[in-house]
């Protein structure tokens, strides 16, 4: 099974790009410190789809997906859909880490930090 869930549809792929085009503030921040192989080396790509998911940020050699998080996932179905997609992708051998906009926003640095610990973690 390939990394994007053994299918690719074109509307997936076009959804992707509009999410890459319309990116948060907080993800485009997170994408200034992740583009380019910054985080040691380690290369992360920004609204990959993995199965039926679009991840945030994945990296595919270590199998980490990184999702930034606003408040609709704080209340309603929100944390029990993020629950079920988590569960979901560790299924399929993803570990994700997941930031608060705020977090990304007033401690990039610490993200970072905790985005270090995991992938050592990974092997």
């Amino acid at each position: 099974m390939s990394y994007r869930g053994g299918r690719i549809a074109s509307s997936m792929k076009e959804r992707c790009r509009g999410l890459r085009r319309r990116a948060t503030l907080p993800e485009r921040a997170l994408w200034e410190l992740l583009r380019g192989r910054q985080l040691d080396g380690h290369k992360f790509r920004r609204q990959h789809q993995f199965g039926a998911c679009i991840l945030d940020f994945y990296c595919v050699e270590k199998r980490l997906a990184v999702e930034v998080d606003g408040r609709q996932h704080e209340t309603g179905v929100g944390p029990e859909y993020d629950a079920a997609r988590t569960n979901y992708l560790e299924t399929q051998g993803v570990r994700v880490i997941r930031f608060t906009n705020a977090e990304v926003l007033r401690t990039p640095q610490a993200v970072v930090s905790a985005l270090r610990r995991a992938l050592g973690q990974l092997g």
